[in-house]
C-alpha cells in the first residue's frame, strides 16, 4: 500500500499567493451545474512564479487572467498557472455534477435540495481554489436556480433577489467578513421555514431562520429555542455578540457530520434539529441543544478567528467543545454533563490513544484531512482547555479569551497563539503546560499514600508517566483532591499542581487516616492507579462533595467486582460477589437526597467496551461471564429497591426521573420474574419517545418474548419517519441474539435503509460494530467479516463514513491472538481493494503496521 503520502506539520509554509475577494456565480442545473469563480489574487512571495490551485472531480471549461486567456496545466487535482503579476483577476469556469456526488463533500443533492460541505477540503470539489484555511477572502455569491427551489441561501447578508426567464430566479449574498473556503456554504431547496428574532446586547435585531423539510415545521421549535439560548449565553458568559443581520440553520438528511458552522449559514444533520415529544428522546433534545450551541459558538472560536492549517484543528474544535460543554452545564445539570464528557474520554479517546491512530491534539502528520476529526482533537482538546481553565480560574480565563479574540480577529492562527494569549492575559507561565498539545498517549498517574499518627500528617505520592513512551515529556497536570474524615466531613478540597515526574504532598492537622477523592471531576485526562478498598469506595459513594466523584466510585467498585471474577474464572474458581458491593449500591438507591439523574448514571453500569479499555489484554469470554454474574447478583439482591425506585420515578415527569426509571427497567427486564409485564406495561402506557424506547431497549437486551411484537408495532408506526427508524435500526444492531448477523444482512434491504445515507449506515452498521461488543467480536469472526463487506461497498460511495466506521476493527490489540488474526485478515483484504480511498488507506496501513 503506497498510494498516498503523508503531510507534516513541520513542512508548513505560508502560501505564495492569497485571494482577497471571490465572486461566485453558480448556475444550478443538475449534472450541468456551472460555477464561475472570479478571484482577486495577490502575490505574497515575490519569488513565486507559479500559482497552484486545488480542484477535484471538476470539468474545466475556461481560465482567464485579467480578461485574457492564459496558459495552464490541469492534472492530478491541480490547476497550475505561470505568472509574474503582483496582483490580478483570475476567472475559472467549471462544471460539476452534484447529483452523482455520493461523498457528500463539496456541492451535492440531499433529497432534492442542493447543499454544500466544504470542511475540510470540500471547496475544491466546487471550483479550483487555494483550498487551505490560511487563505481568507471576502465572498460575493450569486445563485441562479429553478423556481422549484424557492430558497437560495449562502453566507452573510442577502443583497438582492429576483425572477429570471425560463422559470428560474436568483439571489445575491455578501459576507462582509473574510473567511477561508472551508466556511463557504450554499443551500438551494424547498423547505418549511421557522423564523424568529434575537436582540443582541447592543440592541441589534438579528433575524433567525430554521429551514426544515416540508411537514416538519413543528419539530424545529426546540432548535430555535436552543439557538436563542446559545446567543444569550455567549453574550453573558463570554461577552461575545453575533455580528451579522441574519443567522440561518438548514436541516438536511444526507450529511456526514453532526453539523457545520459555515458563517451565518449552518448546515445541520436533521438528527440535530428535528424533535417533538412523539419522536425524540430526552437525549435527542439534549443533543440538539448541545450541537446548536456548538455551531453557534464557532462564530467566534472558529470563524472570526480560524486555523492557520489543519494541524491546528483543536484550536477551534477543542475550544468550542469546551464552550458547548460549559453551555450545557450552565443551563442543565453540571454533574451529569461532566459524567457524559468523562465517558467519551475514558471509553473512546483512551482507546484511540492506545490504538494505531494515536496522535497528539495537535497532530504531527496526516494523509487524509478528514481523519483529523477525532475524539482526541475534539474531546481531549476540550479537556486541555478545561485544565487551562482550572489552572487560570474563570476570571483569568475570560481575560485570556478576550485578548485572544482582540489580538487575532480576522486571522488564521495556531494553538500556540491561543496559549500565548491565555498566558499573557493571566500572567501565568504555561510553557510546560503546552506539552499537552504535542504529546500523544494517555498519561498514567500512580498514586500511593501514607498516614503518620504521631504527626497527624497525611502524605500523597504521585508519579506520572506515559506507558510505552520512554521520551515522554513531563506534563503540568491539575490534580483535584478532597480528603474526607470517617463521618464524611470534608477536611481538604483543593487542586494540586503536578509538574514533576515524581511529586509528594503533605497535609497536616489530619487527626485520622482520611479517605481521598482523587482526581475529582476528572481534572485531567489521565489514567489513575490507586488501590482503593471497597470500604473507601463505599465511603466516597455516600459522602464525596463532588457528585462526579460519587459516580466514579461506583464505576470503580463495579469494575473491580467484575475483574475479581475474571481472575477467579482464570484460576478455575467459583465466582462470588462481596456483600459490601450490594450494600453500598443499596445505600445509594435508598438515599432520599440523591439526584435522580445522578442515580441513573450510577445504575448505568460499565459496558463491555468500557471494561475492555481498563486493561492491557482481555479474555472476552471470561469478561462476558463475569459481568453477567455480577449484574445478576446485584439485581437479584436489589430487586425490591429497584422496583420501588422505578415506581417512584414514574410519578416525576423530568428527564432525570425518566432516565432513572429506564435504568431500573433495563436491569429488571433481565432478572425479574415480572419482566414481560413491566416492559409491556411501560410500552403501552408510554407518553414519550424516551419511555417507549426505554421499554423497547429493555425487551431487546433481555431478549424477552414480547420483543418481536413490540418491535413490529414500533416499525409499523414509524416506518415513514427516518430519524425514528434510526432508533429501530440501532435496537436491531444491538440485539444480543447469536442470529444478529443474519438479521442485519436482511435489514440491509429494508425499505427504510439506504447505504447512501450516513444516518442509516451509522444506525445499523456503525452501532453493531461499536456497541454490540459480544457479537461483533464473535469468536468465529463473523462480525468482523460483516463490517468488512459493508466497508468494501461504502468506500466507493462515501469514504469519510467508511473511515469512521472502521474504528472498532483497527483497535484490536487487547484481544486474544485468534481474534487479532481474524481482524488482520479483514484489514489485509481491505488493503487490497483496487481503488482504496485515502481515508481508509491511512487507518488500515497504520493498523497493519502496529
Amino acid at each position: 500500500m503506497s498510494q498516498a503520502q503523508a503531510k507534516y506539520l513541520k513542512d508548513y509554509q505560508t502560501p505564495d499567493f492569497t485571494i482577497t475577494h471571490l465572486d461566485l456565480d453558480i448556475y444550478l442545473d443538475g449534472d450541468k451545474t456551472q460555477v464561475v469563480a472570479t478571484s482577486q489574487v495577490v502575490r505574497k512571495n515575490p519569488n513565486a512564479m507559479e500559482l497552484i490551485l486545488d480542484g477535484e472531480g471538476l470539468t474545466l471549461v475556461e481560465v482567464s487572467c485579467n480578461g485574457q486567456s492564459i496558459d495552464y496545466q490541469a492534472a492530478d487535482n491541480q490547476l497550475r498557472l505561470s505568472t509574474d503579476l503582483a496582483e490580478f483577476t483570475l476567472k475559472v469556469v467549471t462544471k460539476l455534477d452534484p447529483e452523482s456526488n455520493s461523498s457528500l463533500e463539496g456541492l451535492y443533492l440531499s433529497d432534492g435540495a442542493y447543499c454544500t460541505q466544504c470542511e475540510a477540503e470540500g471547496f475544491r470539489r466546487i471550483t479550483y481554489f487555494l483550498d487551505r484555511p490560511d487563505v481568507l477572502a471576502r465572498y460575493d455569491v450569486r445563485i441562479d436556480a429553478p423556481q422549484s427551489l424557492p430558497y437560495l441561501l449562502s453566507n452573510g447578508n442577502l443583497l438582492e433577489k429576483g425572477q429570471l426567464a425560463n422559470g428560474r430566479h436568483f439571489a445575491k449574498w455578501q459576507d462582509p467578513f473574510p473567511k477561508p473556503s472551508y466556511l463557504f456554504a450554499l443551500v438551494a431547496g424547498d423547505f418549511d421555514l421557522l423564523e424568529d428574532k434575537f436582540v443582541t446586547k447592543s440592541g441589534r435585531n438579528v433575524v433567525l431562520q430554521v429551514f426544515v423539510d416540508k411537514g416538519n415545521l413543528h419539530k424545529a421549535e426546540h432548535a430555535m429555542t436552543s439557538l436563542k439560548k446559545s446567543m444569550a449565553w455567549d453574550e453573558q458568559r463570554f461577552n461575545l455578540e453575533y455580528d451579522l443581520d441574519i443567522y440561518m440553520i438548514v436541516a438536511v438528511d444526507f450529511f456526514n457530520m453532526g453539523a457545520m458552522e459555515n458563517k451565518g449559514l449552518n448546515v445541520f444533520n436533521t438528527k440535530y434539529v428535528l424533535a417533538d415529544n412523539n419522536t425524540a428522546t430526552d437525549d435527542d433534545y439534549h443533543g440538539i441543544e448541545s450541537v446548536v450551541g456548538h455551531e453557534y459558538f464557532h462564530n467566534w472560536t472558529g470563524n472570526r478567528v480560524t486555523c492557520r492549517d489543519w494541524f491546528q484543528l483543536s484550536l477551534k474544535e477543542g475550544l468550542t467543545v469546551f464552550r458547548d460543554q460549559e453551555f450545557s452545564s450552565d443551563i442543565g445539570s453540571r454533574p451529569v454533563n461532566r459524567i457524559h464528557a468523562i465517558r467519551v474520554i475514558k471509553n473512546q479517546q483512551f482507546a484511540e490513544d492506545a490504538g494505531p491512530m494515536s496522535h497528539p491534539i495537535r497532530p504531527d502528520s496526516v494523509i487524509e484531512m478528514n481523519n483529523f476529526y477525532t475524539v482526541t482533537v475534539y474531546n481531549k482538546g476540550a479537556e486541555v482547555i478545561r485544565m487551562m481553565h482550572t489552572l487560570l480560574g474563570e476570571q483569568h480565563f475570560q481575560a485570556g479569551m478576550a485578548l485572544y479574540v482582540e489580538r487575532f480577529d480576522g486571522q488564521a492562527v495556531t494553538c500556540d497563539d491561543f496559549v500565548g494569549a491565555m498566558s499573557d492575559a493571566s500572567g501565568i507561565d504555561l510553557t510546560q503546560f503546552s506539552a499537552w498539545y504535542r504529546q500523544a498517549g494517555t498519561p498514567l498517574l500512580q498514586v500511593s499514600d501514607s498516614y503518620c499518627a504521631k504527626s497527624h500528617t497525611y502524605r500523597l505520592d504521585i508519579q506520572q508517566s506515559i506507558p510505552n513512551q520512554a521520551q515522554a515529556e513531563v506534563l503540568h497536570i491539575p490534580f483535584s483532591l478532597e480528603l474526607l474524615d470517617a463521618e464524611g466531613k470534608s477536611l481538604v478540597n483543593t487542586v494540586l499542581d503536578i509538574k514533576q515526574a515524581q511529586q509528594s504532598f503533605e497535609f497536616t492537622e489530619i487527626s485520622a487516616p482520611p479517605v481521598a477523592s482523587l482526581l475529582q471531576d476528572f481534572s485531567a485526562p489521565v489514567r489513575l492507579e490507586y488501590q482503593y478498598t471497597n470500604a473507601q469506595l463505599a465511603h466516597l459513594l455516600m459522602h464525596a462533595s463532588s457528585q462526579v466523584a460519587r459516580w466514579e466510585a461506583s464505576v470503580t467498585m463495579f469494575s473491580r467486582a467484575i475483574w475479581d471474577n475474571v481472575d477467579r474464572l482464570a484460576n478455575q474458581q467459583p465466582m462470588s460477589l462481596e456483600s459490601q458491593v450490594c450494600d453500598a449500591l443499596r445505600g445509594v438507591i435508598l438515599d432520599q437526597d440523591i439526584d435522580a439523574a445522578l442515580l441513573a448514571e450510577i445504575l448505568n453500569f460499565p459496558s463491555l467496551n468500557v471494561l475492555i479499555e481498563q486493561v492491557e489484554s482481555v479474555n472476552l469470554e471470561h469478561l462476558i461471564a463475569a459481568r453477567f454474574f455480577v449484574l445478576e447478583q446485584l439485581i437479584i439482591a436489589l430487586e425490591d429497591e429497584l422496583l420501588a425506585c422505578m415506581r417512584a420515578a414514574s410519578f416525576n415527569d423530568t428527564p432525570g426521573a425518566r432516565a432513572l426509571k429506564n435504568a431500573c427497567l433495563l436491569h429488571l427486564a433481565k432478572f425479574s420474574d415480572d419482566a414481560e409485564l413491566l416492559v409491556e406495561s411501560q410500552y403501552q402506557q408510554a407518553a414519550s419517545m424516551t419511555d417507549t424506547l426505554g421499554a423497547l431497549t429493555a425487551a431487546n437486551q433481555a431478549e424477552l418474548d414480547c420483543r418481536h411484537a413490540l418491535m413490529c408495532d414500533f416499525e409499523s408506526k414509524w416506518k415513514e419517519t427516518p430519524l425514528v427508524m434510526d432508533k429501530w435500526f440501532m435496537l436491531q444492531a444491538t440485539n444480543p441474539s447469536d442470529q444478529v448477523i443474519s438479521q442485519l444482512q436482511g435489514l440491509l434491504s429494508h425499505q427504510a435503509f439506504s447505504i447512501n445515507n450516513p444516518n442509516r449506515v451509522r444506525s445499523l452498521i456503525g452501532t453493531f460494530a461499536a456497541a454490540n461488543t459480544e457479537r461483533f467480536h464473535a469468536a468465529d469472526g463473523s462480525g468482523y467479516q460483516f463490517l468488512t463487506e459493508q466497508l468494501v461497498k461504502l468506500d466507493k460511495i462515501n469514504p469519510q463514513t467508511a473511515a469512521r466506521l472502521i474504528t472498532p476493527l483497527i483497535q484490536y490489540a487487547r484481544f486474544d491472538s485468534r481474534r487479532q488474526q481474524l481482524i488482520r485478515a479483514c484489514l489485509t483484504e481491505l488493503s487490497r481493494l483496487p481503488e482504496l480511498s485515502r481515508d481508509l488507506f491511512e487507518k488500515i496501513s497504520r493498523a497493519l503496521d502496529a
